[in-house]
């Protein structure tokens, strides 16, 4: 494998198309997450519901409606954001190599708070295992979603999913995931404030 050439310093950390797609994804999940758990009130799976304060619709046609919106937004700024990683040669820089070893090491230092945060544009092998386990997840929230809104269209992916009624539950795990793998994603952001930065402006300045 060839070895990377480190970018100008004057490049942005992280590209305007990648910052656009970000914040597009960000605003589709909000939208998604509380429109789905009006959803869930609905016919809820389990026994308890969510507070009608933090969904979104006012009604069950309401929430299925704003629900169906940003699945279209996520799953195509999804796509576009996919293909350009995959185009620009960012989805190997960024996410790989990735080891069990390197995730454990990282993971302890994380704990220990001596994982370094100094270089913004290297992402250590926790975030990378992170960035690479949403990505697969939205996947299957997106398929799994396809067959509660067109069952009999999409009969073939619905028994891959094993029926209808599991792959209600498949939806509602991988949005549970989602949802925790925002709140970590929230508390490192605020404990490392700078990342922000760099998502809005596309620089920053690394520390010693």
């Amino acid at each position: 494998m060839p070895r990377e050439i480190p970018p100008p310093k004057h490049a942005p950390i992280h590209p305007l198309w990648m910052r656009i797609t970000h914040w597009l994804n960000a605003l589709a999940v909000l939208v998604l997450v509380t429109s789905g758990w009006r959803i869930y009130d609905a016919s809820p799976l389990f026994g308890f519901e969510i507070p009608a304060s933090i969904t979104l619709g006012g009604w069950l046609g309401g929430a299925l409606q704003w629900h169906f919106a940003a699945m279209w937004l996520l799953a195509i700024n999804g796509l576009v954001y996919l293909a350009l990683n995959v185009a620009s040669g960012r989805l190997w820089r960024k996410f790989f190599p990735l080891s069990p070893a390197g995730v454990w090491q990282d993971a302890l230092a994380a704990l220990r708070g001596k994982l370094s945060h100094a270089d913004p544009r290297r992402y250590n092998n926790v975030q990378r295992l992170a960035y690479l386990f949403v990505m697969v997840d939205i996947t299957v929230l997106v398929l799994s979603g396809l067959v509660l809104w067109k069952s009999v269209q999409f009969a073939n992916l619905r028994d891959l999913l094993g029926g209808y009624e599991l792959a209600r539950r498949i939806h509602f795990f991988a949005m549970a995931a989602l949802v925790a793998f925002v709140a970590v994603h929230l508390v490192m952001v605020a404990l490392v404030p700078r990342t922000l930065l760099t998502m809005l402006s596309g620089h920053g300045k690394e520390t010693a």
